[in-house]
């Protein structure tokens, strides 16, 4: 399995935002959902979109503007890769190009790496905002079931049953407790 409880565990323990907060594992959760229907039509590399879901955030140090997260999490990968995971040279050449240019880039001209940038992208209904879809890269995002499918599961803070989701409600007995 590609995403280890391992894996996310090395990722959480190291990060300086709630991994309860709007850019946490429940977004994480839906970004590794959108990606992965997203990758079924575009034929982008999974394994790419679903590492792509655990380190575009995974360096935040606020919940706020932070324009160097995304090389920071680029960076994050560079060093787990080989110790929490592996990826061979190719895919994970566009695994740090999709983390390092998800929010500079308006798109790319790989399809894996722009199907990384609609996965998060699909999931701004969570804060407040509507997802254009001239701003979407593949046709996959823009098709009109997709767009109603993924703002529902936004907006109503959806976690998947996906390893990120199931690690986040293995968090959420912890923190209630401690508060």
């Amino acid at each position: 399995m590609l995403i280890s409880t391992e894996l996310i565990a090395a990722i959480v323990n190291q990060l300086a935002i709630n991994p309860c907060g709007i850019h946490g594992l429940s977004h994480w959760a839906r970004v590794h959902a959108n990606g992965l229907r997203l990758a079924e039509t575009t034929g982008a590399d999974a394994r790419v979109v679903e590492l792509f879901a655990l380190f575009h955030d995974s360096r935040r140090l606020t919940e706020q503007a932070d324009p160097e997260h995304g090389p920071r999490g680029a960076m994050l990968a560079e060093q787990l890769r080989g110790v929490a995971f592996q990826l061979d040279d190719q895919p994970f050449q566009l695994l740090l190009a999709a983390c390092r240019l998800h929010t500079t880039a308006r798109t790319h001209a790989d399809v894996t790496v722009q199907t990384c940038f609609d996965a998060d992208r699909l999931d701004l209904s969570r804060i407040g905002k509507t997802v254009d879809p001239q701003f979407l890269c593949t046709e996959a995002a823009r098709n009109p079931e997709t767009l109603v499918w993924s703002t529902e599961q936004s907006t109503a803070g959806i976690v998947p049953d996906n390893p990120i989701g199931r690690a986040l409600r293995s968090l959420k007995p912890l923190r209630d407790t401690n508060q």
